[in-house]
C-alpha cells in the first residue's frame, strides 16, 4: 500500500483569470462531475487524507461544489482548496461551513494579470475578511505570496510592500516568523516563495542530476482522471495511466512510474519534462 502526503485532485481545468505566473493549460476544458469525484476520491482514499481540489483551474468556479466538498466529508478526508480569490464573497458561507474545509490558501498575487491592486480595489478587502472569517471557524487560511523574483528585478516585488502594508492593517503585527513560515494570526499565515520556471516540454533542456517529490509525497489526478507525478504537471505531459480504469497502486507500479522513482532515488530526472522544470532545482540547494 503506497501512503502519500497528498493528492492534487482537479475538479475543474477553467479559470476565470489569466495571470503572468500561471502558464494555464491547452487542455480540453471540464470539470468532474459529483459522481465522477466520488469515484476517483474513493480510490485514492487509501493512500492519504489530505486532499487538494486543483491542479490546474479555480475550484470556486465548479458549480456543484457543495455536493463534491460532501462527498469528501462522507470519506473523511481533510480538503485544502487554492484559489485566486476572486469569488470568496460568494463562496465564503459555504467554505467556512463545510467540514471537509481543512486549509484554504489564497493566491494574492493574482493581481498581476488583472484590473486590481492593493490600494484600489476591494478585491483584498474580500479576501482579508474571509482570512479572519475562516480562522475564527477553526479552519486555516493562508495568505501566498509565491511571486519574488529577486530584490533588484523590476514586476511583483514592487507590488508586495504595499501588500503586506494592507495586510497589516486586517492582522496587526507583531508576527511570529519560524522556519515553517509567518503566522499573522492565529489559523492565519503568510507564505512567501520564488518564481520558478513551470515545466514545459518546449523549454530548454536542463542536467539531469536532480531530485523532486513526485510520487513520493503527492500524486495529481487530471479532471479526466489521469494519473500525473505531480502537481505541475498541467498539461498531462507525463501521463502514467488513468484512476477510472486502474487501482491507484497499479498505476504506481507501472514500468514507467518505476523508472521515475527509481531515477529520483539515484538523483536523475529520466523524464523530459523533468529535466525542464525550474521548480526541480529547489531540492539541489
Amino acid at each position: 500500500m503506497y501512503t502519500l502526503k497528498k493528492a492534487y485532485l482537479e475538479i475543474t481545468n477553467i479559470c476565470n483569470l489569466s495571470c503572468s505566473f500561471c502558464p494555464g493549460t491547452k487542455r480540453p476544458t471540464g470539470s468532474l462531475s459529483p459522481d465522477g469525484f466520488s469515484t476517483l476520491a474513493q480510490r485514492i482514499r487509501p493512500h492519504t487524507q489530505y486532499l487538494y481540489l486543483h491542479l490546474m483551474g479555480e475550484p470556486l468556479l465548479h458549480p456543484q461544489l457543495e455536493q463534491i466538498l460532501q462527498i469528501a466529508h462522507d470519506l473523511d478526508f481533510r480538503v485544502i482548496l487554492t484559489t485566486n480569490g476572486t469569488l470568496l464573497p460568494k463562496r465564503s458561507a459555504l467554505l467556512c461551513q463545510s467540514p471537509a474545509v481543512w486549509k484554504v490558501s489564497i493566491s494574492l498575487h493574482s493581481f498581476e494579470g488583472n484590473s486590481f491592486s492593493p490600494d484600489s480595489s476591494c478585491y483584498f478587502d474580500h479576501c482579508l475578511a474571509f482570512a479572519q472569517q475562516l480562522s475564527q471557524c477553526g479552519k486555516r487560511c493562508v495568505l501566498r505570496l509565491w511571486n519574488l523574483d529577486g530584490p533588484d528585478s523590476p514586476g511583483s516585488n514592487t507590488q508586495n510592500k504595499a501588500i503586506v502594508d494592507r495586510i497589516a492593517q486586517s492582522f496587526p503585527p507583531p508576527w511570529k516568523t519560524d522556519w515553517q513560515g509567518t503566522t499573522i494570526a492565529p489559523q492565519v499565515y503568510l507564505e512567501w516563495g520564488e518564481r520558478f520556471q513551470w515545466p514545459d516540454l518546449s523549454l530548454s533542456q536542463q542536467e539531469e542530476q536532480g531530485f523532486c517529490r513526485g510520487l513520493r509525497d503527492q500524486v495529481g489526478i487530471l479532471w479526466d482522471g489521469t494519473v500525473v507525478p505531480c502537481c505541475l504537471d498541467h498539461e498531462g505531459d507525463i501521463p502514467l495511466g488513468n484512476l477510472y480504469h486502474q487501482s491507484l497502486e497499479e498505476i504506481l507500479e507501472s514500468p514507467r512510474a518505476k523508472a521515475l522513482y527509481d531515477g529520483f532515488s539515484q538523483r536523475r530526472a529520466v523524464e523530459p519534462l523533468c529535466r525542464r522544470c525550474g521548480y526541480r532545482q529547489r531540492f539541489s540547494r
